[in-house]
């Protein structure tokens, strides 16, 4: 395994906090041991922002020319939005080094599929994504709903875990055996939410259309085959470099803020608190019961 060179350490990614490349690659450098086996064996697509957070950003799936040939790649047909079918070459993100190498390519946050290459077909996690309306209580309100989902999730017996997405939402996440499709993820996503969505008129919404909701989007649209989410631990394109960080369901209370967990922060509370999400590598639970009991609660 070769040493990744860093270049251009003093261009700066966050023209309002003063933070650098060389700063964003000081982080992951430091968080890799905790972050690397999140994305291990993990289609990884690279999100590239060359000119910094005040430039466009890009998606690129498709491995690039002149990547190490250290970095394995894994072959998988996509789909994409216009039409037809294109074989990509995912690179797989699985030591330090293609941590920092991505970093080097101006890769931000680190985005990974649900699922790993040995059974691509078989999520990991159900996810329940967060996105607040644009209110002055937004937040407060995704704070409320994902402690709604929390206490749905202990009733169904799937335990779930919690971190901020870095940018304006909350995940919750429960991991489960690599025994369900992502068909069977998705249903169970979405009759969750139309449940809770049911039980809490006003607070919870499957709205996709942002004119007609009224609260906070559960987006169980997200669960599905190569959807991609940000890696826990990711630092996110937003100003103050606010990193998606996991948190007690205790510490989830209402003033609570996604642009409070800086790098320093992030790092500060893995030395206190160890990986919180340890456990959605260690502890999946299967779905089938909890889906089972979802359908007599509706």
């Amino acid at each position: 395994m070769t040493e990744v060179k860093l270049s251009s350490a003093e261009r700066v990614l966050f023209p309002d906090d003063g933070i650098t490349k060389g700063d964003l690659f000081a982080y992951y450098e430091r968080v890799a041991p905790v972050l690397v086996p999140h994305l291990r064996d993990r289609p990884f697509t690279m999100k590239r922002y060359r000119e910094g957070i005040a430039g466009d950003g890009f998606f690129q799936k498709q491995a690039p020319k002149g990547m190490p040939s250290w970095i394995e790649t894994r072959r998988f047909t996509t789909h994409p939005r216009d039409g037809g079918a294109r074989e990509v070459d995912f690179p797989l993100v699985n030591s330090k080094e293609a941590l920092l190498w991505m970093v080097q390519m101006h890769c931000i946050d680190m985005n990974a599929w649900y699922s790993r290459v040995d059974k691509p077909g078989r999520p990991d996690f159900v996810l329940f994504d967060l996105d607040p309306p644009d209110e002055p209580d937004g937040f407060a309100q995704a704070i409320e709903v994902a402690h709604l989902i929390r206490e749905l999730l202990d009733e169904l017996e799937l335990p779930g875990y919690v971190k901020t997405s870095g940018a304006d939402g909350i995940h919750v996440v429960a991991p489960i055996t690599r025994r369900s499709t992502f068909e069977q993820t998705y249903d169970f996503a979405e009759s969750a939410s139309r449940l809770l969505e049911s039980r809490h008129d006003g607070l919870v919404t499957t709205e996709w259309l942002k004119k007609k909701r009224r609260g906070v989007l559960v987006d169980h649209r997200q669960n599905g085959w190569g959807k991609t989410i940000a890696s826990v631990y990711s630092v996110r394109p937003k100003p103050g470099a606010p990193v998606s960080t996991p948190l007690h369901w205790d510490e989830l209370t209402p003033d609570v803020r996604p642009r409070d967990f800086t790098m320093q922060v992030a790092l500060r509370r893995l030395d206190e608190h160890g990986d919180l999400f340890a456990p959605v590598l260690e502890d999946p639970r299967p779905l089938a019961p909890a889906a089972k009991a979802l359908t007599k609660l509706g």
